[in-house]
Formats: C-alpha cells, sequence, structure tokens
C-alpha cells in the first residue's frame, strides 16, 4: 500500500485524472474547463512519469514508530538523521547513501550497493543502527578495510561491526564504542 502512495504515483495519477477531466470537457464543448485542466493536466502528467523512471523505494524499516522516537532521543542526532534519509522516497539517485558511500570509496558505478532494510540495535553501550546492504560491485574486502572508518563517518563517537549474513549481503552495524573498563590491583595500581 505504502508503495501505491509514493510522491510519483500521486503526482502521476493526479495529472491523469486532470488531463481525462480536460479531454472530456473538451469533447463536450466546456471551454472553460477543458482549457485549464489541459494546460495543467498533461504536463503534471509527464513530470509524474519522469519521477517515476528515477524513483528510489524506502529502505525496509525494521523499527517500530516507537523505537523510532527512542533513537532519535536517545541515540545520536546523526543516527536518526541517517534512519530518515533512508526511509523516504529518493529521486534522481542510484542508491541510498549515496553520497556517503561515494565519499568512503564503497561505489561501484555501474553496480552500486542497495540498502535493502535498517534496524535498529539496543546494546549495554547506547543505541545503534544496522543497515543491510547488497554488497552488489563491491567486494566485501573493500567494506572490511574501510570498517574503521564507517563508524566515525556515520556519528561521532560510534564503531562499525560488519557481518555477512548471506551471499552477496552485509550487515553494517554503527553502535556506539565500547568503554574499556580499566582493572585495578588492590594495591590501585592499573
Amino acid at each position: 500500500m505504502k508503495e501505491l502512495l509514493s510522491p510519483a504515483n500521486l503526482i502521476t495519477v493526479t495529472g491523469a485524472v486532470l488531463t481525462v477531466v480536460g479531454i472530456a470537457a473538451y469533447l463536450t464543448g466546456a471551454a472553460n474547463l477543458s482549457v485549464p485542466t489541459l494546460f495543467y493536466g498533461f504536463p503534471i502528467f509527464l513530470g509524474g512519469l519522469a519521477l517515476k523512471t528515477t524513483e528510489l523505494k524506502p529502505a525496509k524499516r525494521v523499527i517500530s514508530k516507537s523505537d523510532l522516537i527512542k533513537v532519535k532521543e536517545e541515540g545520536a542526532p546523526e543516527l536518526a538523521k541517517v534512519v530518515n534519509d533512508v526511509t523516504r522516497w529518493r529521486y534522481g539517485q542510484n542508491a541510498h547513501l549515496e553520497s556517503s558511500l561515494i565519499a568512503l570509496k564503497l561505489w561501484d558505478q555501474e553496480n552500486p550497493p542497495q540498502l535493502i532494510e535498517i534496524e535498529e540495535l539496543k546494546t549495554d553501550e547506547g543505541y545503534g543502527i544496522r543497515l543491510r546492504f547488497k554488497t552488489e560491485g563491491v567486494a566485501l574486502s573493500r567494506w572490511e578495510d574501510k570498517q574503521e572508518r564507517l563508524g566515525r563517518f556515520f556519528a561521532k563517537g560510534m564503531q562499525a561491526e560488519l557481518r555477512s549474513s548471506q551471499e552477496g549481503e552485509l550487515d553494517l552495524m554503527i553502535v556506539p564504542k565500547q568503554n574499556e573498563v580499566q582493572t585495578t590491583g588492590q594495591d590501585g595500581i592499573s
């Protein structure tokens, strides 16, 4: 149902309705109605079709609305921005997080990584997110080479963990850095 309510679909349907009303008004001789509806309806219809060709669906959200609010309130604000960015309709891009992946040199122009889903993670250290990618044309070794930078890139004080769940899929978990606990002996020397 959500796919039917994409902005491109709504614009296309609106333009088509206006165009049909304009044609019907023209055929019945209602010049006052036919000119404006055809004049506006047909370009709106074409604009909707153009948007449809460049449409990028939102990533599947494995986060409930209440948990999403927790991420925004308790998690790093940068993570909330990532969640908001990938869970909305995008136009004119090849993949979600395209500019970030290009900056991280994890981009293949012919076959870019595709974000499949996003999930909230609650750890002992705080909130994080899991991004599941189809790695497509970017080898797992390239992701592993950038692992240290990935966490810092998305939010300050975060670290990245990579897990390969299935062939051709990769889970990128961005979680808070674990606090290193220093142990002290009886004499107070660590």
